[in-house]
């Protein structure tokens, strides 16, 4: 189905421990894929990552993202998402990657935090959402 909006089922992708690819823009056009924790908000989808990286530089320079979300352990429940990095949000940064680093390592504080580093969230509007859902 593809869609603008996401549904419960999605919702569900992006809110588990499930991880992300995000392709963003080099400058010369070519793609740039990472793999990384998500996290969803009920509009937009949230991306914490670190000022100077290579995907925050391209964002920066290009809003234009994918996203591909597979389900752990069943890959063929998956999600393609395009749309938009809107937001550039450092004010909650440092309390977004403790709490994703509670859903995916089970700890209380991010362990690779360092003093230096500034985290950002990147939010993202999705513009077009693809949900492949295994058969039944």
């Amino acid at each position: 189905m593809n869609q603008s909006t996401i549904t419960p089922e999605i919702e569900k992708l992006l809110k588990s421990k499930n991880f992300a690819s995000i392709a963003t823009l080099m400058k010369d056009g070519s793609p740039q894929v990472s793999i990384t924790w998500i996290d969803y908000d009920g509009t937009n989808i949230l991306i914490n990552t670190a000022e100077g990286r290579l995907k925050t530089n391209n964002v920066l320079r290009d809003s234009r993202v994918a996203i591909v979300v597979s389900e752990e352990g069943n890959p063929y429940n998956s999600v393609n998402i395009r749309g938009k990095v809107i937001e550039y949000d450092t004010s909650e940064a440092d309390e977004h990657i403790d709490k994703l680093a509670k859903q995916y390592f089970g700890l209380d504080k991010y362990p690779k935090q360092s003093p230096d580093e500034k985290r950002i969230i990147l939010k993202i509007k999705p513009e077009k959402v693809f949900h492949m859902k295994p058969p039944s």
